[in-house]
C-alpha cells in the first residue's frame, strides 16, 4: 500500500539538472555551455523572436500598399429588428434608446462606442433614438413607427 511519505517519481522519469559554472570538473565550466564569443555568450543577452541575424527584417523586405486612414471611425452596426427585440423584452421601457441604455442590454461593447441604426428587419415601437449616424432606411421605419432620432455630436 502506498502511502504519501513512500510515493516516488517513476524510475526513469526524472534526471538531474545541469549545474552550470561550477568549475571545469563538473563537465559544464568554463563558457558554462554558452559556446566562446558572440551575442548570446554576454550575460543579459536577448534577441527577439523575429530576429534574423542582422539581415533586413522580412516586415521591411515586403512592399507596402495601399493607404490606411487613421482617422477612420469604425461604427457598430445596430438593426432596428434587433431594437425592436429588446423592446419586446423590456430592454427600453421610457422607450428611451442610448448609449448607456444599449451597453447595459449588452449590443456594444463600451458606453462611449460609436453605432450606426441599420434599417434591416421591422420597427412597431415608438422610441427615442440617439445615435451617431444612422441609415436613410432605418430613419424612415423608425420615423414611420412614430420614433424621433437624434444625432450625437462627436
Amino acid at each position: 500500500m502506498d502511502i504519501l511519505s513512500n510515493l516516488k517519481p517513476a524510475k526513469g522519469s526524472t534526471k538531474k539538472t545541469k549545474r552550470i559554472g561550477r568549475g571545469q570538473g563538473s563537465g559544464h565550466g568554463g563558457t558554462s555551455t554558452r559556446g566562446m564569443n558572440g551575442q548570446l555568450s554576454r550575460s543579459g543577452a536577448k534577441k527577439r523572436k523575429w530576429f534574423e541575424g542582422g539581415q533586413m527584417p522580412l516586415q521591411r523586405r515586403i512592399p507596402k500598399r495601399g493607404f490606411t486612414n487613421i482617422f477612420r471611425i469604425e461604427f457598430s452596426p445596430v438593426n432596428v429588428e434587433l431594437l425592436q427585440e429588446l423592446y419586446d423584452k423590456g430592454h427600453f421601457k421610457d422607450g428611451n434608446v442610448n448609449p448607456v441604455a444599449l451597453y447595459n442590454a449588452g449590443v456594444i461593447s463600451r458606453a462611449n462606442t460609436p453605432y450606426k441604426i441599420l434599417g434591416t428587419g421591422e420597427i412597431k415601437a415608438k422610441l427615442n433614438i440617439e445615435t451617431y449616424t444612422c441609415s436613410v432606411t432605418a430613419k424612415e421605419k423608425i420615423e414611420v413607427a412614430g420614433g424621433i432620432i437624434k444625432l450625437i455630436n462627436g
